[in-house]
């Protein structure tokens, strides 16, 4: 394995773009608290939001330099419509008018996503954010990349092809971020005596842009040894072959719960201090939020861990959970520590346990995360005292407003458990974001309809809504029963393409949600409510600026 001659042991840990930019990265500081408390020396890095923020800088320079060249603010364009925004919020207004509006308004708009004021007026953080997101998307567009405040799309390479990432990593300079990350990675490098710099890797949306990241410090500090971890890379490393692929540019996968390894590579003092997850090193006042919100994984893994197709057990990922006790306490020394406007939970799903000791010792701060349907939430007065205790939001995965189809995916709820908890939730003043699957093997376009019909059903105790399309884990057991082909044209895709039982294929799934569940009144109100690109991230914020 590389390593600086003469250089001690060091870790640089990246969070590469591209992620939502409204919170610190909670996998990456529980690893460098873990290390740090153990005497190893490391150091966080959020890359993805100082590469967003410079990009949208580098935008509004640009924009301001047109118009000058042309001597008036009115004159400035953008290249076709649809290629930069998710939707526009300007009425109509003229293309050059919403540039110059995007960029001289970029300092008030961050401002804006960084106070409690803009969210409580949706229609002013709608603009907010889909002016800074036409920034990013501007940036973007030269280099074919379709960039927004939430993802990645690069029309020429591919996130799952092992050969696009290392085509990513050959021509840096092809990416977005690299006039960026090119005077940013050497600044960061010469801050101290790194011998290693490690990559977490948790969404597609960061692959590209973390691979040219490798490209360019393989071009200018070939002794440093290059590590790769995350949710992402450790799906990718338990399929066939994977690193393997890329032997030439990364040293060593890290798969699964990082700090055991990285204690063993890095050496140095044996402590027994577990340590708090490390937000030291982060500029915490510049996320896109009006305050700052810490994430915290109390399990790795789910509780439940019975669903039919589900990822964690075609993965073969163990569930492994935090005492509450420890849990409870770390929370509150967390929230005395940096007094945060919001706590995200991040586990899969929050186990019973975790959430009574939750309501028996509150963290003393606002908290949310995934919780699933269970008896617990059928008590009036449980659900009151999870409110008492800080819960602001629980995102629940309803799935289907079918039994059937329920039963058929091993959910192990029924719809009168659903009815009872979503309408306790809303008596005890926490919004639900409920989401739901479309397409699985057992559903129908009748029992779709259904689900359709429950919900509307519901509507008002729904705060927000998810939509998705059912994908088909790759290595799960329940594939082996069906007619399947490869879902993306790459060796990296964790889902395959299947011939679904009943007929009821992704077409007409998105033709359903499309021409009939997003058109029903009661639906689409629901659905409107979703912040922009930040989605479930956000939608806590806004129930905590309703309730001010």
């Amino acid at each position: 394995m590389r390593q600086a001659k003469g250089r001690s042991n060091a870790l640089l840990l990246i969070h590469p773009p591209l992620a939502k930019g409204c919170e610190p990265p909670g996998g990456p500081a529980k690893l460098v608290g873990a290390l740090s408390a153990r005497g190893r020396r490391c150091r966080l890095w959020d890359a993805n939001l100082e590469g967003q923020l410079a990009l949208m800088e580098g935008a509004s320079a640009a924009v301001a330099g047109a118009a000058r060249g042309k001597g008036g603010g009115g004159g400035s364009s953008r290249p076709a419509a649809g290629n930069l925004a998710e939707e526009s919020v300007s009425g109509g207004e003229d293309a050059g008018a919403w540039a110059w509006r995007a960029a001289g308004r970029r300092e008030e708009h961050l401002a804006g996503l960084r106070s409690w004021n803009l969210y409580g007026h949706f229609d002013r953080y709608r603009r907010a954010v889909a002016d800074l997101n036409y920034l990013l998307a501007r940036a973007a567009q030269p280099y074919g990349v379709r960039l927004s405040l939430a993802d990645y799309e690069d029309r020429r390479l591919s996130p799952v092809r092992s050969r696009d990432l290392c085509q990513a990593a050959a021509a840096p300079e092809a990416n977005p971020f690299y006039s960026w990350f090119s005077q940013r990675l050497p600044a960061q490098l010469s801050e101290a005596p790194f011998s290693h710099v490690g990559f977490s890797l948790n969404y597609l949306s960061q692959a590209l842009t973390a691979f040219a990241m490798i490209g360019f410090l393989r071009r200018t500090a070939p002794r440093l040894s290059i590590l790769i971890g995350g949710g992402l890379a450790t799906s990718w490393s338990r399929g066939p072959g994977v690193p393997a692929a890329f032997g030439g540019l990364v040293d060593r996968w890290i798969s699964g719960p990082g700090e055991e390894p990285l204690l063993e590579l890095l050496g140095g003092e044996e402590k027994q201090d577990r340590g708090l997850p490390a937000f030291e090193d982060l500029p915490l006042k510049d996320y896109l939020a009006p305050g700052t919100i810490l994430p915290y994984s109390a399990a790795s893994g789910c509780w439940w861990r019975r669903c039919s197709f589900c990822p964690e057990q075609a993965e073969g990922n163990s569930y492994r959970p935090l005492e509450p006790a420890r849990v409870t306490a770390d929370l509150r020394r967390l929230a005395d520590r940096w007094r945060p406007a919001l706590i995200h939970l991040l586990d899969n799903a929050l186990s019973p346990a975790l959430l009574k000791a939750l309501t028996a010792s509150p963290p003393g701060a606002p908290w949310y995360g995934f919780a699933r349907m269970t008896p617990e939430l059928k008590d009036p007065a449980f659900c009151r005292r999870l409110r008492e205790s800080g819960c602001v939001m629980l995102q629940l995965g309803l799935e289907s407003g079918e039994q059937r189809v329920l039963d058929a995916l091993a959910k192990g709820f029924s719809l009168e458990t659903a009815v009872l908890a979503l309408t306790n939730l809303k008596a005890a003043g926490i919004a639900t974001y409920v989401y739901l699957l479309f397409g699985t093997p057992a559903e129908t376009l009748d029992a779709a309809r259904r689900t359709l019909a429950f919900t509307t059903a519901l509507a008002g105790k729904i705060d927000f809504l998810n939509l998705a399309i059912f994908n088909l884990p790759a290595y799960g057991a329940e594939a082996q029963g069906l007619a399947t082909g490869d879902f993306y044209a790459g060796d990296l895709s964790l889902y395959r393409r299947f011939t679904h039982p009943q007929g009821w294929h992704r077409g007409e799934v998105r033709r359903f949600l499309a021409g009939e569940f997003k058109k029903e009144p009661a639906a689409a109100a629901i659905l409107r409510r979703d912040p922009p690109y930040f989605t479930s991230n956000h939608a806590p914020l806004l129930a905590l600026a309703a309730s001010r």
